[in-house]
């Protein structure tokens, strides 16, 4: 029996030993928006064996109408119960790649793209781990039509009473444990209302299926207790947005690569990733920071860079090097610091990925510590435009990918700019 068979065997074992009803397979379209099948038992075999056919002109950034059948293939690695609906009947979940009908890997699926890049660093010799910090905001009510309200008024490493955030914290992370995923830590962020999950490390594509999976249970549970939680990287404007920092170090012969004699314990692979992070950062902008409302974070001032370079303290640099425990020298790595928790992960750690690795093959020099290279887009209009002229995301992400979501983010901005915010009635209204 090969592996997969294993594999489809224990699924189909536990989906009837532990009552299982509905099995979800998961995808995600270009935007990182959450996608779904929902096939019952008596169905679930031919699903695992032959793949799910839907017509992929129907979901974002996939097929043209004239080439619209892709085939949705679960990756039974994924295969997870979701603890949440055992009270009202077993429900399961898988990840999947999307395949053309022949087989071959569709050019639209972020999954697919991530896998590829992973794969071209493997051909190196190396892999990507990655350990994301995922900031939110809890806000009362469910109404969206309703300006944003924190549930609570803490601040950093607040300890507060036993509320209704903290509560919904805690149960998450439990949550994320009993499915088998590793949390290093969690904690209420700085501003009101705003809470942080720290992921254990883990490799890129792991990782990428993981933020999905966080960002489900978070809202899931957040809605079950009649709150809300957002992941937009800017929803109130007096306080500090929402992040979500990537630690981040490759491994070549099951060694930290990233261990050196350089500056701050730091090997010249390290040193070029991080140059090639800052050097390419402008044009990836728009992948790792892909709304419009995501450029109202990236300023100066509230914890959030604004421009490319690194140092080791600044919690405004783009890259900031992590101190490294005694006796952890493995530990060693890099935090970059843009991306936001809104963005696609699979297309966000394929980026990075791409940046850094540009810079250890292209021998990139470590720019002055604190020295600004470039500043970071200002907003999605000019990081779209940097993008078109990227030859390394196109290389990246495929014609493809790239085409469609250049035009759907300049759809975004001309109807971002057609709007009348409330900021210019105040403001204008009154006087002109």
């Amino acid at each position: 029996m090969s592996p997969m068979q294993s594999q489809a065997q224990y699924v189909l074992r536990t989906v009837e030993e532990r009552g299982i009803r509905f099995v979800q397979l998961w995808f995600t379209d270009v935007l990182g928006r959450h996608k779904a099948f929902h096939v019952t038992p008596a169905e679930l075999e031919d699903a695992l064996e032959e793949g799910m056919t839907f017509d992929g002109s129907a979901i974002d950034g996939f097929s043209r109408t004239r080439e619209s059948d892709v085939l949705a293939r679960p990756d039974l690695t994924t295969f997870q119960l979701l603890p949440w609906y055992e009270g009202g009947g077993g429900v399961a979940r898988v990840f999947c790649d999307i395949d053309n009908i022949d087989g071959t890997p569709f050019d639209g699926c972020p999954r697919q793209q991530l896998r590829r890049v992973l794969s071209g660093a493997r051909e190196q010799g190396y892999t990507f781990f990655v350990a994301p910090e995922i900031e939110y905001f809890y806000f009362e009510g469910l109404d969206p039509s309703q300006r944003p309200r924190p549930i609570d008024n803490g601040s950093y490493f607040d300890l507060l009473p036993d509320d209704v955030g903290s509560q919904l914290r805690r149960r998450t992370v439990l949550m994320l444990e009993e499915m088998g995923i590793g949390v290093e830590h969690a904690q209420h962020e700085d501003a009101p209302g705003q809470h942080e999950i720290d992921l254990r490390y883990t490799d890129a594509l792991t990782m990428a299926d993981t933020v999905m999976t966080v960002r489900y249970v978070v809202k899931e549970l957040a809605r079950q207790a009649g709150v809300s939680a957002s992941f937009m990287p800017k929803p109130l404007a007096t306080v500090q947005g929402s992040g979500m920092h990537t630690h981040a170090s490759l491994w070549r012969d099951d060694a930290n690569a990233f261990i050196g004699d350089g500056p701050y314990g730091l090997s010249t692979v390290a040193t070029q990733f991080i140059a090639g992070l800052v050097r390419h950062a402008p044009e990836i902008t728009a992948i790792t920071n892909q709304w419009v409302n995501s450029y109202k974070r990236l300023i100066p001032g509230l914890e959030a860079p604004s421009n490319a370079d690194w140092a080791r303290y600044d919690t405004a640099a783009l890259v900031r090097i992590p101190s490294v425990k005694p006796g952890r020298i493995d530990s060693t790595r890099i935090e970059f610091r843009s991306p936001d928790p809104a963005a696609n992960p699979y297309l966000a750690f394929a980026v990075t990925l791409a940046a850094g690795l540009r810079g250890v093959t292209g021998g990139y020099d470590l720019p002055v510590e604190g020295e600004r290279v470039a500043s970071l887009p200002q907003s999605l209009a000019e990081a779209v435009d940097l993008m078109e002229q990227s030859s390394l995301l196109h290389e990246t992400l495929g014609e493809h990918q790239v085409e469609w979501f250049l035009r759907n983010k300049r759809a975004e901005w001309d109807a971002y700019r057609g709007q009348v915010t409330p900021f210019e009635l105040d403001r204008y209204l009154p006087l002109l």
